[in-house]
Order: structure tokens, then sequence, then C-alpha cells
């Protein structure tokens, strides 16, 4: 499970690094830009949730150890 949130999040983690290589900087909320922009905001989110898992896991088996 270890190996697939981390690949899961090395996957986000280069959507957002590709979204913004496809951001138009002088016209930020253009039609193309707010797709890239959508996408950044989807990966982040993603890249946020799976921080968060990550850390319960992490918990999980401490407290796992002390019963």
């Amino acid at each position: 499970m270890k190996i697939f949130t981390n690949v899961l999040l090395v996957i986000a983690l280069a959507l957002v690094i590709f979204n913004i290589t496809l951001l138009d900087f002088s016209d930020l909320f253009g039609e193309k830009s707010i797709v890239a922009l959508i996408g950044v905001a989807a990966s982040f989110c993603a890249v946020c949730i799976l921080a968060i898992f990550k850390m319960s896991k992490i918990i999980v088996e401490k407290t796992k150890g002390r019963s």
C-alpha cells in the first residue's frame, strides 16, 4: 500500500508540474489556461489527500504498537 500511495503521489505531482507548464500567464483566465488552472487545483487536492492518508497510516501503525 505504501508503494501504491507513493506512485499516486508522484503522478499527482507530475500532473501539477505539467499543468503549470500549460498555463498562459498573460491570459490566466483565458479559454486554454482555465483548463490547466483547474488541473493544477485538482492535482494539488490529490496531493493533499494522499499526504493526509499517509499520515493517518503512520499514526495507525504507531498506535497499534501501544495496544
